[in-house]
């Protein structure tokens, strides 16, 4: 949700209001959103509520690309449960509150509050739209987000001082039973809180010979709230488990920055330095947590990194409407408290560990992030920040017709942070990950949890990379009336060592665009456009990409077993053979009459396991939208999207793009 300013005014009282109402068909969704906004000349204020319901999705074609039915069975959804997608809806609302207030000349205070929440959510990519389980909770999403600023001109023998001190709260709970449809699998529920708290400051001062000098400071503090337990499905008894992220874990980031910019010919030549020197620290006890079974579930940890940083970057306005601009930056990532402390099941869906929860086990770094994991005797230490290299250069024309510009960059990542199998010595099956039990281990090495399809994975600095693309954008006024808009976007991620991708989580998008031509006749207050939207396929997908169910949607002869057996069967799409008896290998699948071992050979052949997706399909929709403005005071806004109906999804989204849609919004001022 977005703030407006509050309104100042030079003189009297001002109340304004603006109320929108909007429908969508692929979700069946609607919702509301009114600002109501006064001011007078020292005073000023906005008030946001907005609330949306967005019911089952419909994507493309009336199919889900990645459905469980299709991974496992290779069968299209709809023929399973229709053309609407089960657990996609979600109800969501927010306020939010501004108060702008100026005692004197050149002193204003800004205080901001805002409060949003997300009910009834589920991750459909873990349940029918992908893994198969029967339980995949994720509700009271919640965020209060507050901040109080001061910004202050000629203070102190400075131009400009600005001041902020700002809270964060964010809360999430996920409730999970994995197993791929297993009834008996013990569920498992998450609840965590996040508390952020932090204060920065900056001043501003022109110095003789061009020069504008600002220097500051920042320091922010997160405290993780966590619990969690394990509750038997049939028994009903609930006992401790080990929180996601550990409970009292913080995280301490701060640092200090000065950065020049010089004028080094007037109206031509803009030259800027930067500098910043960083601290992140984090820690994490066992005492904060509580013991399961008798024994500590969470290690001692913690970790202090500092570096500089630093980015020089250059305007040069070349005439005639040319700007050639170019920058080089450092730059330093720390580890966050997941990268750091987690162990469970991360968003999507992967059961990941750090390095404090197999100390002293041998525990190695795999080569891939897949079941094809070798080790590669590399043992599994505690992450190191990322540091990065980065080159750009970019040329801009701007007349009153056209208005473009190209941008290309390289960037250099040393010790980039990677998700890998993790490999352990033999003999770890029914040994503990955390309070997670080790159900399977290949004879590679690689273990397996119940909540997660693939393998157990671990955060690692295994490589270095490389990403370098071009980005682009065109804007040009072909008549008064007509037109013509596009932007395009092309990157290419490599492992400096081998020139695969990386196996970073969410890969590298592929090559996209976007192209629009606009007509609005002078004077009228209608307008309309049609955009042409599209992506090429990508063919560059990491082991952790294709392994991914969101994605590559990888499926192996033993998931398509579990589904088979599981989830298909507790859902009525499997039913008994001629024996009568459900869980025996004459079982047959009531849509096409096959056996688990008929399905699994027309899926892999004689393969152990095959992505469903080798490759992301390129895709292109074509969208048709207008409005028409009446009065001074409605607004009527009219869209119709993917009007071929095309079935596709953005790359690490867990849900395919709605279908043909149309949108209506309809906006009033009072």
């Amino acid at each position: 949700m977005l703030t407006a300013t509050a309104p100042l005014t030079t003189g009297g009282f001002v109340f304004q209001g603006e109320s929108t109402f909007f429908g969508i068909s692929a979700t069946s969704g609607f919702g509301h959103a009114t600002r109501l906004s006064f001011g007078t000349p020292r005073f000023g204020g906005v008030v946001n509520l907005a609330g949306r319901r967005i019911n089952t999705l419909r994507a493309g074609g009336g199919v889900d690309s990645r459905a469980a039915v299709t991974r496992f069975f290779d069968l299209p959804s709809n023929r399973f449960y229709g053309a609407r997608q089960p657990d996609t809806a979600f109800t969501e609302y927010a306020g939010s509150l501004k108060a702008v207030a100026t005692p004197r000349a050149g002193h204003q205070f800004v205080v901001h509050y805002q409060r949003g929440q997300q009910d009834g959510g589920q991750r459909s990519d873990q349940l029918l739209g992908g893994d198969g389980n029967l339980l995949a909770k994720l509700g009271n999403l919640m965020l209060d987000f507050g901040y109080l600023r001061y910004d202050g001109q000629r203070v102190g023998g400075l131009d400009s001082v600005t001041v902020t001190g700002s809270f964060n709260i964010q809360r999430e709970e996920r409730i999970n039973q994995g197993g791929q449809g297993n009834p008996q699998a013990l569920i498992n529920a998450q609840y965590e809180r996040t508390r952020a708290v932090g204060l920065s400051l900056f001043g501003a001062k022109t110095l003789p010979g061009r020069h504008t000098v600002l220097g500051g400071a920042d320091a922010y503090r997160d405290v993780m709230r966590a619990r969690a337990f394990d509750a038997h499905p049939v028994t009903g008894i609930a006992t401790a488990a080990r929180p996601r992220v550990p409970n009292g874990a913080y995280f301490n980031n701060y640092g200090f920055f000065v950065q020049d910019v010089w004028e080094a010919v007037p109206n031509r030549l803009r030259l800027a330095a930067s500098l910043r020197y960083g601290v992140a620290s984090y820690r994490a006890r066992a005492r904060d947590n509580a013991l399961v079974g008798g024994r500590a579930v969470v290690e001692d940890d913690s970790v202090r990194t500092a570096a500089w940083t630093f980015r020089f970057s250059g305007a040069w306005q070349l005439g005639r409407g040319w700007v050639l601009a170019g920058n080089v930056a450092r730059g330093f990532r720390p580890p966050n408290m997941t990268d750091l402390g987690s162990l469970g099941l991360q968003g999507n869906g992967v059961f990941e560990i750090a390095a404090p929860a197999v100390a002293g086990r041998q525990a190695f770094i795999g080569t891939t992030a897949d079941a094809s994991a070798v080790s590669t005797g590399l043992p599994v230490r505690q992450v190191i920040p990322e540091s990065s290299l980065s080159y750009e250069g970019s040329l801009r024309y701007r007349n009153g017709r056209m208005d473009a510009d190209l941008t290309g960059f390289v960037t250099n990542i040393n010790d980039l942070l990677t998700t890998q199998t993790l490999i352990l010595p033999p003999g770890a099956v029914g040994t503990r990950l955390g309070t997670e039990i080790i159900t399977a281990q290949l004879p590679t090495g690689a273990v397996f949890v119940a909540p997660a399809t693939s393998p157990v994975r671990v955060r690692a600095n295994f490589t270095d990379a490389r990403i370098y693309g071009v980005e682009s954008s065109l804007g040009v006024r072909l008549t008064a009336s007509w037109s013509l808009g596009g932007n395009f976007t092309w990157l290419h991620a490599e492992d400096r060592a081998t020139g695969r991708p990386p196996d970073v989580e969410g890969g590298t998008p592929p090559p996209q665009g976007l192209l629009r031509l606009r007509y609005q006749p002078p004077g009228r207050t209608w307008w309309v456009e049609g955009v042409v939207a599209a992506a090429h396929r990508q063919t560059r997908l990491s082991s952790l990409n294709l392994d991914d169910r969101r994605i590559g949607a990888a499926r192996t002869r033993t998931q398509i077993q579990n589904f088979f057996r599981r989830g298909a069967t507790v859902r009525g799409f499997v039913e008994a053979g001629p024996d009568g008896r459900l869980g025996t290998a004459d079982d047959r699948l009531r849509l096409t009459g096959e056996t688990l071992a008929q399905i699994q050979a027309r899926v892999l052949g004689t393969a152990a396991s095959a992505p469903l997706f080798p490759r992301l399909p390129g895709w292109a929709t074509l969208n048709l939208r207008g409005g028409y403005r009446f009065g001074e005071r409605h607004d009527l806004l009219i869209a119709f999207d993917n009007l071929l109906d095309q079935n596709y999804r953005t790359i690490s989204s867990g849900i395919d793009a709605p279908g043909r849609n149309l949108t209506v919004r309809y906006t009033i001022r009072f």
